[in-house]
């Protein structure tokens, strides 16, 4: 064997055991007195993020159409799509706590359309909703909601860690004591 191959043998085994010796070192911690607890607080439900899916569709005459639905565990956004007959929005999102996953989906007046919703966690549905909102040639003065399907939770629930209002006392009520 020649001089050259030697040393380059020489070299590769050289590499081989210094590698092998630094996958195989064990590892310490940084601090070997520190407590291995954190102090971060566990995010509400079960402490883990759930793949949420929106998707709403209306077959028939739907102008206008809003779409809202939870984005995260605080905050509500709307999408005004154009729901014709055969397409459907769809939106992913991710959620701590999968029971505040919820969605309405309205349509103007005096259109008229079968609305569906459904809400999948984690690819599985949880929520599923169907109405059939009839055209209208007037508007409907005792039902505000009319034209609008709710599915899951609620949109304008508060959170439920959030302290309670007082109602205003009524004019005339005695102030309470302090």
């Amino acid at each position: 064997m020649s001089v050259t191959k030697r040393s380059a043998l020489a070299l590769v085994a050289a590499a081989a055991l210094g590698l092998a010796a630094q996958v195989n070192a064990p590892t310490a911690p940084a601090d070997p007195g520190a407590d291995s607890q954190t102090d971060v607080a566990p995010a509400p439900g079960d402490g883990l993020q759930h793949n949420v899916t929106y998707r709403a569709r209306a077959d028939g005459t739907s102008r206008g159409a809003v779409v809202s639905y939870k984005i995260d565990d605080t905050n509500v956004n709307s999408d005004q799509p154009t729901l014709l007959p055969g397409a459907t929005f769809e939106v992913n999102t991710v959620l701590s706590d999968p029971k505040l996953a919820g969605m309405t989906v309205s349509i103007e007046w005096p259109y008229g359309s079968n609305l569906h919703c459904e809400i999948l966690v984690d690819d599985e549905i949880v929520a599923q909703a169907d109405q059939f909102i009839a055209p209208r040639l007037f508007r409907v003065k005792d039902d505000p909601l009319y034209g609008t399907l709710q599915c899951g939770a609620a949109l304008d629930s508060p959170m439920p860690d959030a302290p309670a209002q007082e109602a205003p006392p009524a004019e005339g009520a005695a102030p309470a004591a302090a």
